[in-house]
């Protein structure tokens, strides 16, 4: 091949005590240099390789030193026990530096006796039908001593507490916002600044809105839609697709979670973030199992949270489309019914308030 970008063939190779005669170019020159197996050769030079395979092959003692090299160097460069110690050397010195998880505060520790969790998002979920709504607040009032009540949404704090006031909706002892950048908790709704520096880690928004400002099919949402760790996009989905984003930013080096919504909306947050990521933070913290919480959304910004250990509901809507490659997953119901309805449907399902 005239390029090769590794070439595990040669590793094998290696490892069974062959020399090889390899490309100049990209991973053969780093097996080559880390081994000293083997010869490189420019494949354009036809002479020249050939020149070089049959010294390979008939000086013995140059093919006895190259089988033992590549024997040797596999081992101590590309063996398992290898790639151990040296990710092991990488990760020793952040351990040391690490920062850890502060405690949370007694306020929160009551939560730590509930033994199950419902978490939900707010639009087209709990709200749109006013009596299932009430009938679904009514069952978490009355379940409130065993049961936690989160919210995630990908609102801002400020426009998600308005919508609660709307329909009457208590605030929860947990509400994710930003679609999981941000996680407030109960009582008085105190942000987790360990979270926000957990999930800073490589975050450049600048670079992200630099590496997507020329791609077809985007468009800026206003200022107010923004926060810190959350850049939102209208997508025009004729003009460009999710697959062709996540590349653009891959191979631009953003590491990012681009989450799309309700068929226009497209949100790039930190790697480290996302609705399920934040409710799995949460369980860590609080101290509820996640085989006990039930996770319920309607769009494809709420796939993680529904994926995993957790009990998982899709509520009937006309975006549940968004959510069918999750049908065949035994663990994620659903329902038939909208809005509330649909989950106090998938609570009778899984029989959720069983002892």
């Amino acid at each position: 091949a005239l390029t090769e970008p590794f070439g595990l063939t040669l590793i094998e190779a290696a490892a069974c005590g062959l020399p090889i005669v390899v490309t100049e170019d990209g991973g053969p020159s780093d097996i080559i240099r880390n081994c000293e197996n083997g010869r490189l050769i420019n494949p354009l030079d036809k002479p020249a390789m050939a020149a070089t395979i049959l010294d390979t092959l008939t000086d013995r003692r140059a093919w006895s030193r190259l089988a033992k090299n590549g024997i040797a160097g596999v081992s101590r460069h590309y063996s398992w026990p290898a790639h151990v110690e040296k990710y092991l050397r990488v990760i020793r010195p952040l351990l040391e530096k690490s920062e850890p998880v502060a405690a949370i505060s007694g306020k929160r520790r009551p939560v730590l006796f509930r033994d199950r969790a419902i978490f939900t998002s707010i639009d087209l979920n709990m709200i749109g039908d006013g009596q299932a709504l009430k009938a679904f607040l009514q069952l978490m009032q009355e379940k409130r001593k065993t049961t936690l009540f989160g919210i995630a949404t990908g609102r801002r704090l400020d426009d998600a507490l308005v919508k609660l006031r709307q329909n009457n909706i208590p605030k929860p002892d947990v509400l994710i916002t930003n679609q999981g950048t941000e996680i407030y908790y109960a009582q008085n709704l105190t942000r987790s600044e360990v979270w926000r520096r957990h999930i800073n880690y490589q975050w450049n928004p600048q670079a992200v809105m630099e590496v997507l400002a020329e791609m077809p099919g985007l468009l800026l949402q206003p200022k107010s839609f923004q926060s810190p760790f959350k850049i939102s996009y209208y997508i025009d989905h004729a003009a460009t697709n999710a697959q062709e984003i996540r590349q653009t930013l891959l191979r631009n080096e953003q590491a990012v979670n681009t989450i799309f919504s309700f068929g226009q909306y497209l949100d790039v947050v930190p790697l480290r973030a996302s609705k399920g990521l934040a409710l799995r933070w949460c369980a860590e913290q609080l101290g509820f199992a996640l085989e006990n919480t039930l996770a319920c959304g309607v769009t494809a910004a709420d796939t993680d949270m529904l994926l995993g250990n957790t009990l998982g509901a899709v509520v009937a809507s006309q975006h549940v489309a968004e959510l069918s490659d999750l049908a065949g997953i035994d663990s994620i119901y659903f329902a038939q019914q909208q809005h509330a309805a649909g989950i106090i449907e998938a609570i009778a399902h899984y029989d959720f308030f069983a002892d």
